[in-house]
């Protein structure tokens, strides 16, 4: 992307993604659901992640100052143990599934990364840490179908698996009618230190 197309701001936040084999697990799970209720507003399965910190619109200019600080973080955390598991939904209309395992290091691991962020002197609105993969949302004055859904594979447990990567994502919220589509701008190895860049 030239600097010319570049957007002013990005819609920013920090979040650890299961590897494939657990997504396609949990995807095998919702299949039914699919056909049921294809009127919901299913978030692609490539998409789907466990948000730490949510930094809403930050500047261009901002965004790099958080790479050396996060890249530092991951270096010094282990990856931790995680398994998808059980479902639920926000305000009768947001259906998510959620997270087991390594919870305190979960939570830890959280609390670094924002310390780090206000470090960086970003400035957001720290909501509280409820470990989740959004899976999907129901359309305005649909009150049912979330619920319907979330009971249909509350006792889904998934195989546990590390999260290796800690992920700086960008996305396209709010600039295009179409679905949010999720991009890494960076991502760091947990407990490794190396760096990739997409």
């Amino acid at each position: 992307m030239n600097d010319q197309t570049q957007p002013a701001t990005v819609r920013v936040f920090i979040a650890l993604a299961p590897p494939d084999h657990a997504k396609e697990e949990l995807a095998r799970e919702l299949r039914p659901a699919y056909h049921t209720h294809p009127h919901m507003r299913w978030n692609r399965i490539e998409d789907w992640h466990i948000t730490l910190a949510f930094l809403g619109e930050l500047t261009a200019e901002t965004v790099p100052l958080l790479r050396a600080p996060l890249a530092d973080l991951a270096a010094d955390h282990r990856p931790p143990c995680l398994a998808l598991r059980g479902s639920g939904t926000f305000d009768d209309r947001v259906l998510w599934s959620g997270i087991d395992g390594d919870l305190d290091e979960l939570h830890m691991l959280a609390a670094d990364v924002r310390t780090a962020v206000k470090d960086c002197g970003v400035a957001f609105e720290e909501r509280p840490l409820r470990p989740h993969l959004t899976l999907a949302r129901a359309r305005r004055g649909d009150r049912s179908s979330a619920g319907e859904i979330a009971e249909g594979f509350a006792g889904f447990t998934g195989r546990r698996w590390r999260a290796e990567r800690l992920h700086l994502v960008g996305s396209n919220f709010g600039r295009s009618r179409g679905p949010i589509h999720y991009r890494d701008i960076e991502a760091w190895s947990l407990g490794r230190g190396k760096s990739t860049e997409s």
